[in-house]
């Protein structure tokens, strides 16, 4: 009997032993009948249809930097370099550095609990399901619309470079195609995204070029400097830290990588070393083409009269027209395509792993049999993405991304708080630098970030999650629904 309860489960030995001592003595047919039962259902669970783990670390070092899109500073150079004083290498330095702690909350938490959702899934199960729902809440306030203001950018970028189309036209398109992509597969979004990063870093490597070849030959240049990395004159810690909390979101995206941990090859690890690359990557990017930048217009002056479009007046003195263009269109099909796919993605894994656990609707959880994404969240996200085009196209991007940033910050919050309640003050673990310092850190710099949002932008994301609190108090107290954690 003993040899025959070592090649079941446990479970099936509990069994065995409160049969026994109920029944006294169960025969040994029964026994192997059970098991054999028990061992079908565990068999039928088993096989329930799960994401396909196809994502290695290159892979995800590719989508995270997609996300993030390595020619950002193309698009809000100008901001940049005006709330710096003109030092806007620092800006991404310091935020490169700040951004770091919160990559590895990520990295921690991932290895402790390796499945989709991101931070709803890590303060679901670390904290409890209510902060993690309302964590989940807030992040998806920020994920369904990242998508829908790249689109409603770069549609509006298009429309200026071919005003015979609508910009609702080429939102519609951009919508349509990520959707079709994202439905077919992980593999397929992953093609998509090494195409997209060779084709930016290619217009960056044009740029830098060229950008080196002006200020080291041409009559007018300055030569290389070291005031876009320092500048005593216009030195201002105050200045610097304002500007990094606009540079720091820049780095929003990288966070998307946790959502593919179950389609990671290695769960645990795989996440948590693919955001420290992409962020460590993409850091050092942001800093190059900002210093080139800066060398070719130390002061400011060429740009002084349009700064939102900033980084192509400078590409244009260096490269002419040309170069202006190229990046200006990289910028458009970047973010309204590439990064919009990411962003898509993303947020489809977050539903699916609320709609799963049973905090949304569990059809959301639905896997499609061929090509194993979750294919109803996926097309939800893109009818959304499609109506809200429409929608708020109309009233341009300030409306937009009033709500955007609320919800990253929010979760990044949630984030580091989580790591140091589990590991430091529930498991004890007495990593103090790990599991304290470095989570604290984080907290702080994205705490700064999170007070210098706008004052709109605060009360409409708190009157978002406070929609949450009152959509979890009907599921929980009124419907009476429970939370079903699945892991991978």
């Amino acid at each position: 009997m003993t040899v025959l309860a070592a090649g079941f489960p446990e479970e099936y030995s509990g069994r065995r032993r409160i049969a026994e001592t109920a029944n006294g003595c169960a025969s040994e047919e029964a026994y192997v009948m059970q098991g054999r039962s028990a061992g079908a259902e565990t068999e039928g669970r088993s096989n329930k249809p799960k994401l396909r783990r196809v994502m290695s670390v290159p892979d995800m070092v590719v989508y995270g930097l997609i996300f993030m899109v390595p020619i950002a500073p193309f698009g809000i150079y100008g901001g940049i370099f005006t709330e710096s004083g003109g030092m806007p290498t620092l800006v991404y330095i310091v935020g490169t550095c700040a951004m770091a702690f919160t990559a590895l909350s990520y990295a921690s938490l991932g290895r402790e609990f390796p499945v989709s959702g991101s931070v709803y899934a890590y303060a679901s199960r670390a904290i409890n399901p209510g902060v993690g729902f309302l964590t989940g809440w807030a992040l998806m306030l920020d994920y369904i619309l990242s998508p829908v203001l790249l689109y409603v950018v770069s549609s509006t970028a298009l429309h200026g470079i071919v005003p015979e189309i609508p910009a609702w036209a080429f939102g519609v398109v951009f919508v349509l195609a990520n959707t079709f992509v994202n439905v077919r597969g992980i593999e397929t979004a992953s093609a998509v995204n090494r195409i997209a990063l060779v084709l930016e870093m290619l217009c960056l490597a044009v740029f830098i070029v060229l950008g080196i070849h002006w200020v080291a030959t041409d009559p007018s240049s300055k030569g290389f400097t070291f005031d876009p990395v320092f500048n005593p004159e216009t030195f201002d810690p105050n200045l610097v830290m304002s500007a990094v909390s606009l540079g720091v979101l820049s780095f929003l995206g990288f966070d998307g990588i946790a959502t593919l941990a179950e389609e990671a090859k290695d769960a645990r690890r795989g996440p948590g070393r693919a955001m420290m690359a992409s962020l460590a990557i993409v850091g050092t990017l942001f800093a190059v083409q900002t210093y080139i930048a800066g060398c070719i217009s130390p002061d400011g002056a060429v740009f002084a009269h349009d700064q939102d479009n900033a980084f192509y007046l400078v590409a244009g003195l260096a490269g002419g027209r040309a170069l202006s263009v190229t990046c200006a269109l990289a910028t458009a099909l970047s973010w309204g395509i590439f990064t919009a796919l990411a962003a898509q993605t993303a947020i489809s894994r977050i539903l699916f792993a609320m709609g799963r656990d049973g905090n949304l609707p569990h059809a959301l959880a639905r896997i499609h049999p061929k090509y194993k994404t979750p294919y109803v969240a996926t097309l939800f996200v893109g009818a959304v993405s499609l109506v809200l085009v429409l929608v708020l196209g109309r009233f341009g991007t300030d409306t937009i991304s009033l709500f955007v940033n609320f919800g990253a910050l929010t979760a990044f919050l949630v984030l580091h708080a989580t790591v140091v309640w589990h590991f430091f003050v529930k498991k004890r673990d007495g990593k103090v630098f790990a599991h304290l310092i470095s989570p604290a850190m984080g907290f702080a710099v994205i705490a700064y970030t999170w007070v210098s949002l706008s004052m709109p932008a605060k009360l409409l994301g708190v009157s978002w999650v406070l929609a949450g609190v009152a959509y979890y108090f009907v599921l929980r107290k009124v419907l009476k629904k429970k939370v079903r954690f699945t892991d991978s």
